[in-house]
């Protein structure tokens, strides 16, 4: 790589650290006021998408191990924002749902998100919000969450 590329990267790399800066300041603050983090935020985005996703999913979906998860999931259920109950197919799956006051807490969250990119596509023009979404799913197309995250939308 030339020092010229070398270095659009670089200011590249520093956009996507200060963009995503922007994008969760105002979701931290909020969720700061229930005493959660953002590892909270992304457990209720995934479960608000997918009433019923069983734990095995959301570990699927996150990326993560079970150890990970069972602290922020106890936290969760502890400021009862979801709860978590047994599946009629089988008792052994615990399948997730917000409460009405996890439900709010996410929309509220969510809802600052998808106003800020919109406004923010519409601002960039036509074209824009596409190109975004070709660079965001190339660059997560190799996950296993994001794969997972396809299986759910389709069978949904």
């Amino acid at each position: 790589m030339d020092e010229n590329k070398k270095q659009q990267m670089n200011d590249v790399l520093a956009l996507f650290y200060f963009a995503y800066k922007t994008f969760t300041e105002e979701p931290d603050q909020i969720i700061q006021k229930y005493g959660i983090q953002r590892v909270h935020h992304r457990i209720l985005f995934f479960i608000a998408r997918f009433p019923g996703l069983s734990v095995n999913e959301l570990l699927e979906l996150l990326e993560v191990t079970k150890q990970a998860l069972h602290g922020p999931m106890k936290k969760l259920v502890e400021k009862e924002l979801m709860i978590s109950e047994e599946a009629e197919h089988d008792r052994r799956v615990k399948q997730l749902f917000l409460t009405d006051e996890g439900r709010e807490l996410e929309k509220e969250l969510s809802n600052r998100q998808r106003e800020q990119l919109s406004a923010i596509f519409s601002e960039a023009g036509e074209g824009h919000e596409q190109a975004w979404f070709d660079i965001m799913e190339k660059l997560s197309k190799t996950r296993s969450g994001y794969e997972a995250w396809n299986i759910k939308k389709e069978n949904k």
